[in-house]
């Protein structure tokens, strides 16, 4: 076996290098619509009222019955029987999932039923203010 001496020249501009390369790779990166602050309702029969923060609003479950003030970036639902009525929503309304109610009375989002497409029944549209 052969051992080679390292100058700590060569070892501090390896260690340099290493630091340099995760830095490189994100430069550039489009950055992402989600911020921290994005509200995650997760359950069975909740009721809330909430202000949305220009945040995404994510609801997963089943027979929740949640009131959003103020706007949202997103609304996105997921599972049965949930009912989302927003003041505004800025991008997008996406539904996954069966018997799902999504309104909103502001804004002019992107309407996605995931659940419709495979066969399954929901409601999204716009409501008078």
């Amino acid at each position: 076996m052969n051992w080679t001496a390292v100058s700590r020249t060569k070892l501090l501009g390896l260690a340099i290098g290493v630091l340099a390369l995760p830095l490189a790779s994100t430069v550039g990166a489009p950055s992402a619509a989600a911020k921290n602050g994005d509200t995650h309702i997760t359950g069975q029969g909740i009721e809330q009222t909430l202000d949305c923060n220009n945040s995404t609003l994510l609801v997963n479950g089943t027979g929740n019955r949640i009131n959003v003030m103020g706007t949202c970036w997103a609304v996105t639902v997921q599972g049965s029987s949930n009912v989302v009525i927003a003041d505004n929503v800025v991008n997008d309304i996406t539904v996954y999932g069966w018997d799902q109610s999504v309104f909103f009375k502001n804004g002019d989002p992107a309407l996605i039923d995931r659940g419709r497409e495979l066969g399954m029944t929901n409601q999204l549209g716009r409501v008078p203010a």
